[in-house]
């Protein structure tokens, strides 16, 4: 009786643990709107084009061209990147056409996909191609070696690979969605960076000198991205790790509980030694 009480008051409290970790394991709801997408493409990791996870942005280019785009990521977060090209007119291509996409770090480091076609091969007659790329989970923080993907800023870069030089200029046009899943304790590390690592130079004028006193410039800082996640950088500080590992000491609890009345007996009286 004792046994089934212990395994019912156990099977309450998964029940209860368990039911906000499921909730936050799901993937968040984007609240970006396609209508403020943005509708061009930078050339250079300098210019990358800002968009928001869950925005489509689209973008008109040439055959040739380098398109870059930037994104932020935080810790606990697994970000998949989507991208469509709409290839020039077939007549005018002479070849088959070799896509990439490539994803880079706020420290520019080139980042490995998990999975997904980073590079295709579109036929000559392929009115479009599509390519994706899945990264690894966000860590809060690396060893300095590691080339993990960390909190901060990411750059898409899309291009074209080996063109002939008869097909370099041509018309086309690009759709690009970035989306993540949450990955919940599973990611979860100890230890946290410092500050997210979003590209920026600061310059600052120096006053104390002489040559400072014909000059007209001010100090200002120029920030390289000015996107951040809705909740904050760092905002997942709280994942379902923490649930499970006080489930874990509950369990433990609870088994030394059961342990004990099991190996206690039941309504057995004291033995009482011979002779006595």
């Amino acid at each position: 009786m004792r046994v089934r009480r212990v395994l019912t008051a156990t099977l309450l409290l998964l029940g209860v643990a368990a039911s906000p970790a499921v909730a936050d394991s799901s993937p968040s709801a984007s609240a970006s709107d396609d209508s403020a997408a943005p509708t061009q493409a930078g050339t250079s990791f300098r210019t990358a084009t800002e968009i928001e996870q869950g925005q489509q942005a689209t973008a008109s280019g040439s055959s040739g061209d380098y398109l870059y785009w930037s994104f932020p990521a935080d810790a606990g977060q697994r970000p998949t990147v989507k991208a469509t090209v709409k290839l020039p007119d077939a007549s005018a291509r002479t070849a088959a056409q070799t896509w990439q996409l490539d994803v880079y770090d706020g420290l520019r480091r080139r980042q490995a996909c998990q999975y997904g076609a980073q590079t295709r091969t579109a036929a000559r007659d392929a009115a479009s191609v599509e390519l994706s790329c899945t990264l690894r989970n966000v860590r809060a923080w690396s060893e300095t070696w590691a080339n993990d993907p960390l909190p901060g800023t990411y750059y898409i870069r899309l291009t074209a690979t080996g063109l002939p030089a008869a097909e370099l200029g041509l018309p086309l046009s690009t759709e690009v969605r970035v989306s993540s899943k949450d990955v919940g304790g599973a990611g979860a590390v100890d230890g946290s960076l410092a500050q997210p690592l979003i590209p920026g130079v600061a310059t600052t004028g120096d006053t104390s000198s002489d040559e400072s006193e014909d000059s007209d410039s001010d100090s200002d800082t120029a920030t390289l991205s000015s996107l951040e996640p809705d909740d904050g950088w760092a905002s997942g500080w709280w994942s379902d790790r923490w649930v499970w590992t006080a489930i874990g000491g509950v369990l433990a609890a609870l088994a030394g509980i059961g342990g004990y009345a099991l190996t206690r007996g039941a309504g057995r009286p004291p033995r009482v030694p011979r002779g006595v």
